[in-house]
């Protein structure tokens, strides 16, 4: 599809996808969203993308859902096709669903490694957004709103699962309950960003660890390692998450990657890994989808 609010860009094997609507500092409208995940879908199924890299356009990365509705912006999405003749509330029906769930599944799911390149202000979804991304790089102009306490509203994106998982609950907490502005070294320390850099130098960061994941590690390996850690974080014992890394281990060791990998050790030459993502993935995925694969021998 042709992009308006989006820009979708290949260099290489990293693709990178602009948010562009800095008039109003990249806010979620105006078909952001839809653009947004077509061009990831588009680079996860690309074999010749090894990675990712999600920024904004101008002095903020996002600042949140278009607002320009005024007071009945949030509201206005929603409908009364939930209620019950009754007056109860269905809070299974589609339209309680909040629509920043669609950017949860998509980036949790993605089989490519994903950079949040932060290049400025974030605020609501706009500081929501870049939790569900796997490496997050800011810029010394970045700074981060959890504000939907100061809104009447709730977190959104799977915030209250990423948050504390990155900051610990006790921080998380903190920032929600309050609102307030968290600059860039407070976030860096808190450990939401992994580095940061002056603004110019931000984006050749973020494309420099995106091309030293693309050019040194086995692009099923890294799908793997992906899926295996964020699925997880919500295991109850690591003798599980062992049972799926021995399933990888056992795959990964009788394929074409492991022989190149050991073979330009020894080498010393880079390594040309000739296996592809999607399409040499191991049968077992998507494990998580077992609901009795713990039960398995």
């Amino acid at each position: 599809m042709p992009y308006e609010t989006i820009r979708y860009e290949i260099e290489g094997p990293v693709a990178t996808i602009t948010m562009s609507r800095p008039e109003v500092l990249n806010a979620m409208g105006g078909g952001m969203t839809r653009e947004l995940l077509d061009a990831v879908d588009r680079a996860d199924a690309d074999p010749d993308i090894r990675a990712l890299i999600v920024t904004g356009e101008g002095r903020a990365f996002c600042s949140g859902a278009d607002l320009s509705g005024g007071a009945g912006s949030f509201a206005e999405s929603r409908t009364d096709a939930a209620i019950r003749p009754d007056g109860s509330v269905d809070y299974e029906h589609p339209a309680v669903q909040e629509g920043s769930a669609i950017f949860v599944e998509r980036f949790y799911s993605l089989n490519k490694p994903v950079i949040a390149a932060i290049n400025g202000p974030c605020a609501g979804l706009g500081a929501s957004l870049p939790l569900t991304m796997d490496i997050r790089l800011a810029s010394d102009t970045a700074h981060f709103n959890f504000l939907f306490a100061r809104r009447g509203m709730l977190p959104e994106c799977g915030s209250t699962w990423f948050l504390p998982r990155l900051v610990g609950v006790s921080k998380a907490l903190e920032w929600c309950y309050t609102g307030r502005r968290v600059g860039v070294a407070e976030a860096k320390e808190a450990g939401l960003v992994n580095a940061v850099y002056p603004a110019d130098e931000l984006m050749p960061a973020a494309r420099a660890l995106a091309l030293e994941i693309a050019q040194n590690s086995a692009p099923v390996s890294v799908t793997l390692l992906r899926h295996m850690m964020w699925r997880g974080l919500g295991l109850d014992h690591p003798l599980k998450a062992h049972k799926v890394e021995s399933w990888g281990a056992w795959h990964r060791s009788r394929g074409a990657d492991c022989a190149e990998g050991v073979a330009s050790f020894f080498e010393k030459r880079p390594p040309d890994f000739p296996m592809r993502v999607p399409a040499d993935l191991p049968d077992f995925l998507p494990w998580w989808d077992d609901s009795d694969i713990w039960n398995k021998r």
